[in-house]
């Protein structure tokens, strides 16, 4: 996808992981003025609602009670920089709920007291005990906002769920790791700042969320791109245990191994090698400390070099995900999971068709011919096949593969989708692009919105809030949606009409599969080194 300021391809690893960028294109889908609240108008107040640290006031928009800007932990300034979340201060009085907090630190602007997070209730009462539905934004765990008019609940809380958006640090202030700040935890870890962060969230919701009338054992975590990914690492994590009861991850995963060199797909770096980076990070800075570092004030900071990204510490993230879900060590629960069928348009693809070849050969080494013969690249041009070996890498196996790993547990139903919904004149749904579909935002309106965009966004947002009521997507008026299986491996796909069908590039997933299996291996590890 190109950047739509200047007409150029995005040059990040994850260029288009943000669903801003995918706002943009498809702004017209949006009913963004009938969601966002107008900060000069009068709104009716509900009565105030004492949750553990003092009383908040929302205000009421067209039958739901809304809540922004209540901090869920202390500011992660000064000395807590660089620190897990610590608890919210108490406070007298009224909180006053009703505008949002700013958005993380993300270069220049944002802010470092970020930890914030947003209710959307339909409740009538506290007693209420509906089903909680959690977001947690994308953004390449680099950019990001609750305040996102995409990200608005309204919608999906009418059709009966409390929705919540919690805000965690990103970049440099989310991930950074050194030995030092190692040295200073008591768990002798760093980085992955923007997970406890989300943990957090997650203990102030099962903490205070019946106040709203949410049922604090009915929690289910939500998220696209690198919330999608931040929910797999929730599943994977011992910290997180019990504080969910479900997980639903739109384009996202964590299954492939640890890299220096990371590629889509094979993200994640190990401690070490993070905190190597981190010292490097530091003399970028022109200082020797981490106290010196603190001094810095949070939009003068450098950025990385590449992106920030959350690594396997031994503590948040034990280790390679896929190990620990061959091994059974997850949090098991029911889960909706899965990905865009032109996501590969979102990494600057090649221009031509030799550097389309030399770019597989470097990064997949012995395994270039198979992926070569399963996505070839075309002849007078980059076909779409070559852009689905990275959509695949980076999104189509890890979600197969998270489904494949869940699915031996006899307790938790996996359900897998495949979405495919885009105007004619597109060859393929891009990154986020189903985003204003799952959050029922698409204009009936709009003069480019079909009958078959209006069936998608109400079967989608229906399904996602139907998982978050049962576990199950399936309900009434809606086609049938089969559990995922080996012996079964359905999906549904999202294309036009919502129905099954078999998971699509079989082939070539099972030849990444080979290829990361491999590279698994000690032969595989020596090699990507």
């Amino acid at each position: 996808m190109s950047n739509p300021k200047t007409g150029k391809p995005h040059k990040t690893r994850y260029c288009a992981i943000s669903a801003l960028t995918a706002r943009l294109t498809m702004i017209a889908a949006f009913v963004l003025l009938a969601l966002v609240p107008d900060a000069r108008a009068q709104r009716p107040q509900p009565a105030p609602v004492r949750i553990q640290d003092g009383l908040v006031q929302g205000f009421l928009q067209n039958g739901l009670t809304v809540y922004l800007g209540i901090p869920f932990a202390a500011p992660p300034v000064g000395n807590l920089r660089w620190r897990a979340p610590e608890p919210a201060a108490k406070w007298a009085g009224v909180r006053q709920a009703t505008h949002f907090a700013s958005a993380p630190i993300q270069g220049k602007n944002g802010s470092e007291d970020c930890l914030y997070l947003n209710v959307w209730t339909p409740a009538k009462s506290a007693g209420a005990q509906l089903p909680v539905l959690v977001w947690i934004y994308g953004g390449a765990f680099n950019w990001g906002s609750t305040s996102d008019p995409a990200y608005n609940g309204a919608n999906l809380a009418r059709k009966g769920v409390v929705f919540v958006s919690i805000a965690y640090r990103v970049g440099p202030l989310g991930f950074l790791a050194t030995p030092e700040l190692s040295a200073e935890s008591p768990n002798h870890v760093s980085g992955n700042y923007g997970l406890l962060d989300q943990i957090a969230g997650l203990k102030w919701v099962k903490k205070n969320i019946a106040a709203f009338g949410g049922n604090p054992g009915k929690v289910t975590i939500f998220g696209e791109s690198a919330g999608g990914i931040s929910v797999s690492m929730l599943c994977a994590s011992p910290l997180a245990k019990g504080l969910f009861e479900g997980a639903i991850s739109d384009s996202g995963g964590s299954f492939g191994p640890p890299r220096r060199t990371t590629y889509p797909g094979e993200n994640m770096k190990t401690l070490a090698e993070a905190q190597r980076e981190g010292e490097a990070y530091l003399k970028s800075a022109g200082v020797s400390s981490i106290a010196e570092l603190r001094k810095i004030p949070a939009d003068k900071l450098p950025a990385f070099r590449g992106l920030a990204w959350p690594i396997i510490d031994g503590w948040v993230i034990p280790d390679d995900q896929y190990k620990l879900y061959a091994s059974g060590k997850y949090n098991d629960t029911p889960i909706l999971i899965g990905y865009n069928s032109d996501e590969g348009a979102s990494f600057s693809p090649p221009k031509t068709r030799a550097d389309y070849i030399a770019g597989v050969k470097k990064r997949y080494g012995p395994f270039a011919a198979a992926l070569l013969k399963a996505y070839p690249p075309g002849t007078n041009h980059i076909a779409k096949t070559a852009r689905d070996l990275t959509r695949d890498a980076a999104f189509g196996w890890p979600a197969w593969t998270w489904a494949r790993l869940a699915s031996k547990s006899p307790k938790s139903k996996v359900f897998l989708y495949y979405f495919d919904q885009h105007p004619k004149n597109v060859p393929g749904s891009w990154h986020a692009m189903e985003v204003p579909f799952v959050f029922d935002h698409i204009n009936p309106r709009d003069p480019q919105t079909t009958k078959s965009d209006l069936v998608i966004s109400n079967a989608m947002s229906t399904y996602w809030v139907n998982f978050a009521k049962y576990g199950n997507p399936n309900g009434k008026g809606l086609p049938r949606w089969p559990a995922f299986s080996t012996g079964h491996p359905q999906v549904m796909y999202f294309q036009r009409t919502p129905h099954v069908g078999p998971v699509p590039t079989l082939g070539g997933l099972k030849e990444l599969d080979a290829y990361y299996a491999w590279r698994r291996t000690p032969a595989g590890q020596a090699w990507a080194k």
